[in-house]
């Protein structure tokens, strides 16, 4: 089973992706900031990060640099409810940029097109 981290400080949205994903026979792991997810990524084998880009003590972008540092085939989508953060030169060492939505069937497609499902 593919293991899928979401990170993302908004709990309504760790809950809505896990919750999706699961259904999509995916195993799903959460964290609610930056640091935790780091932690995650050094003790669990994974094979996708959904990283939220505003979160509190630190950005996703910053994590985003972290893992790719020392997980360079590790694929991360980055999900923000802001489009201007596309042309953040930090944001181009992700898989995909994804504006959140209720719609979740963009993210979906990202998750199964990385996973190569």
């Amino acid at each position: 089973m593919k293991r899928i981290l979401v990170a993302d400080d908004e709990m309504s949205i760790r809950l809505l992706y896990s919750e999706e994903l699961r259904e999509e026979g995916y195993e799903v792991l959460t964290a609610a900031n930056g640091r935790e997810a780091l932690e995650i990524v050094e003790k669990e084998p994974l094979n996708l990060i959904i990283l939220d880009i505003k979160m509190p003590e630190m950005s996703g972008i910053e994590v985003l640099r972290q893992i790719k540092e020392k997980h360079p085939n590790l694929p991360v989508l980055l999900s923000s409810a802001y489009s201007e953060y596309k042309q953040d030169f930090g944001t181009w060492a992700s898989e995909e940029y994804l504006v959140k939505s209720s719609d979740l069937e963009d993210l979906k497609t990202a998750v199964r097109k990385h996973l190569k499902d």
